[in-house]
């Protein structure tokens, strides 16, 4: 049988479902009411991750002086996103003001007479916000799938998952650019039966996908494929989305500086991208992706620490950070969707599976964050489970134990893998510790007046601002580090052999949100 034929509006054996009936959206909406209480309680609780200051100073320039010049690896649009909370915190960049993104993240959260708190919580809300709509995306797909019960069952699944509420939560772009994809995904499903309707509105949502983040260039190929199968007309469907995209991604360099200008930073490495109908600043911004990629980075899996990558990263690292109920469903939903729903194998499957290789063969090995897509597709996937005893029971699991991790989403791992207390055992950077319990460690060090403090922190805040006056312990002789010693997991995990000499010779008597540990030294 065809790809064509399988995709086509005739194979599908469920049709257009009715509204929900209110207790239907009522329980939509307790759900993502949920959902919103845990994201935005998250939000305030945690400092800054290490993209995030980046994001923000780049949009602080954006709406101060209309330039693109910051963060040109990563396109305009979840900036302008954040953009929409920021625009209340009146934020300005001066001129004279000379560094590079990260300086200017630190100037703008920090130096600019601002509350750092407040600036991070303004632009975190819109990706909550839109995290939220997502969430609603993913309940209309998997009902189109399968009726309202599958519909809740997706929903369940997305609203508890560890890793969408705790990059949900945070003003950074992986989540708006795998929401947008999905959000393509299901518009190209609904234009089988009505494409003047839907074919444009899936070219909008791809070109907000790529607008966000550049890696999502890798599901062109297949939402266009997509748009041709199930019409006469189909080279006029592949040029109404990708135009559309394509307008959407020029659209969005145009509404930060409507003039485009723009100077390519110097030692960009070469790409054959001249050809591409982007603007310049995307494609130079390809460029720089190219440049991380040609980068060795340092990984960090089950104990140990690696310089490279390995191709196995991401579902090893999906297998410890996803709650076991949910990895039981998104296999069965899987088997379920090949078996009897094979109308949405080229909608749901197949985007993922290619997204996912794709993210697979990258050189950085730095959290599930790069897979962040998985979750979205496969809760739609485990709609099409009939098992409804089970189903049920799964996603009670499911929910349990995203709860018991509340509120510190970014360390969690399920109960075969001990918990979020023992992420840092297994996996490192922004599966852990990104930065983001430094006001929590502000907080505990009150308790440990234990006299000289000793940090080693891997993060974007400034523990200044926040009263944790300590030294480097790295830059002293060891016989005169005494006192506590707090040291970042991540840090720890990629240890030189002088911080593990230090870290062995001290006694844990203390952790802070699962990714800090105090130790004493005496």
């Amino acid at each position: 049988m065809s790809l064509a034929a399988i995709a086509s509006p005739r194979t599908a054996d469920v049709p257009a479902p009715a509204a929900p009936r209110r207790f239907g959206w009522l329980l939509v909406a307790v759900l993502l009411g949920q959902m919103a209480i845990v994201m935005v309680t998250t939000a305030v609780q945690q400092t800054p991750t290490i993209d995030e200051p980046v994001y923000v100073g780049a949009t602080a320039v954006y709406l101060d002086q209309h330039s693109l010049r910051y963060n040109p690896e990563h396109p305009p649009l979840g900036k302008l996103i954040m953009a929409t909370g920021l625009v209340f915190a009146d934020v300005h960049v001066s001129r004279a003001f000379v560094g590079d993104q990260t300086e200017l993240g630190r100037y703008v959260l920090y130096e600019s007479g601002h509350d750092p708190g407040r600036l991070l919580l303004l632009a975190r809300l819109p990706m909550i916000v839109l995290t939220l709509l997502f969430g609603l995306v993913v309940f209309l797909f998997a009902r189109d799938l399968t009726g309202d019960r599958g519909g809740f069952v997706a929903l369940a699944l997305y609203a508890f998952s560890p890793d969408l509420v705790a990059h949900g939560s945070l003003a950074t772009l992986d989540v708006p650019a795998a929401g947008f994809l999905l959000t393509s995904a299901w518009l190209l499903w609904r234009a089988r039966t009505r494409p003047d309707l839907y074919l444009p509105l899936a070219g909008l949502a791809l070109g907000a996908a790529l607008a966000t983040k550049m890696s999502t260039l890798a599901a062109v190929p297949v939402l266009l494929v997509l748009a041709a199968l199930f019409t006469r007309h189909r080279t006029r469907a592949v040029a109404v989305v990708g135009l559309v995209a394509l307008a959407v991604v020029w659209a969005s360099y145009l509404a930060v500086d409507p003039l485009l200008r723009w100077e390519t930073p110097p030692g960009l490495p070469a790409a054959f991208v001249d050809w591409l109908p982007f603007p310049e600043p995307y494609r130079d911004g390809m460029r720089v992706q190219f440049g991380f990629e040609n980068r060795v980075w340092g990984g960090y899996l089950f104990g140990e620490h690696y310089e490279g990558s390995r191709w196995y990263y991401l579902p090893a690292a999906l297998l410890v950070k996803t709650p076991l109920g949910a990895l039981v469903l998104w296999f069965a939903g899987i088997a379920a969707v090949i078996a009897r729903k094979r109308a949405a194998v080229p909608y749901v499957l197949v985007p993922a599976a290619v997204l996912l290789v794709t993210a697979m063969s990258g050189s950085r090995d730095l959290g599930v964050r790069y897979a962040i897509f998985v979750p979205m597709f496969l809760a739609v996937a485990a709609a099409c489970v009939r098992w409804r005893w089970m189903v049920a029971g799964l996603l009670a699991f499911v929910a349990v134990s995203s709860l018991r991790t509340f509120p510190y989403y970014l360390p969690y791992s399920n109960e075969a893998f001990g918990g979020p207390e023992k992420t840092h055992l297994h996996l490192h950077d922004s599966n852990v510790d990104w930065g983001q319990d430094l006001g929590r460690l502000a907080d505990r060090l009150k308790e440990h007046p234990a006299g000289r403090t000793w940090l080693v922190y891997k993060g974007a805040g400034v523990p200044e601002h926040y009263g944790i006056h300590a030294e480097d312990p790295r830059k002293v002789p060891p016989d005169q580090v005494h006192g506590l010693l707090v040291v970042s997991d991540s840090a720890a995990a990629k240890a030189d052999d002088r911080l593990k000499a230090l870290i062995a010779s001290s006694t844990p008597i203390d952790e802070v949100g699962h990714s800090i540990t105090i130790y004493l030294r005496r």
